[in-house]
């Protein structure tokens, strides 16, 4: 019959999706050469100093393939916080749904925090720490981390409005909640940058930090909403 063809075999399907996996894979581990030579680079040279060009070399790439992953070098630089976002707001989905929201936050963020530490999220505390002192040091990377956390911003408040079960259009909370989280968490990173305050790990400093903010803004889940006639 014109125009017809045959499904695929089970071998084949398994075959095709071998094959799909396999390029996957590739793909992941070219991403990941490229972040690990970018770090070693912007750790070595700086980030200024440092181009797309040596980043693609050392990976024995053309420049082209860089593209394909990763808009610019502020790109690579930043895609721990991408890595963050989504570890914080998986681990927030994860929480009780009548568990308060600073206290739903505090855990994500911590349990975020921990599995830096570990590792979890392809960036170990040195390539953290690297990440810190480019957004100290380089005006495009702090412009681009700002830039990021606002977006964050954004997404937070969505979701714990959500959470709330209230309009954000209608109710200030999810906003403050939302910007004190991350202020929280900019707060834990600094102080664990510059190291005066004697946190042994991230974790143990974002948690400090969001105690002390979980009982003056530790709003109720599922709460109603509406302006108070309080002054």
């Amino acid at each position: 019959m014109r125009g017809y063809t045959a499904p695929m075999t089970v071998t084949e399907t398994a075959a095709a999706a071998a094959a799909v996996g396999r390029r996957e894979r590739k793909k992941q581990r070219t991403r990941e050469a490229l972040i690990d030579a970018a770090f070693a680079l912007f750790a070595e040279k700086g980030f200024e100093a440092t181009t797309v060009e040596e980043i693609a070399d050392a990976v024995d790439v053309s420049s082209r393939t860089f593209f394909r992953y990763f808009a610019s070098k502020e790109d690579v630089a930043l895609t721990f916080q991408a890595e963050q976002h989504d570890a914080v707001f998986a681990a927030l989905a994860e929480r009780p749904a009548d568990e308060p929201v600073i206290t739903a936050l505090r855990r994500a963020a911590v349990s975020m925090a921990r599995a830096c530490e570990l590792g979890e999220l392809g960036f170990d505390p040195s390539r953290f720490q690297c990440l810190m002192d480019l957004i100290r040091d380089s005006p495009a990377i702090l412009a681009g981390s700002l830039e990021h956390a606002q977006k964050k911003q954004i997404a937070l408040t969505g979701a714990l409005a959500e959470r709330m079960g209230v309009d954000p259009a209608d109710d200030l909370r999810p906003h403050i909640a939302a910007s004190t989280a991350i202020a929280a968490f900019q707060a834990a990173t600094d102080v664990m940058r510059c190291g005066r305050l004697g946190y042994r790990a991230l974790s143990e400093a974002v948690d400090a930090a969001f105690a002390l903010i979980e009982e003056g803004l530790n709003f109720p889940s599922n709460a109603p909403t509406g302006p108070t006639d309080e002054v």
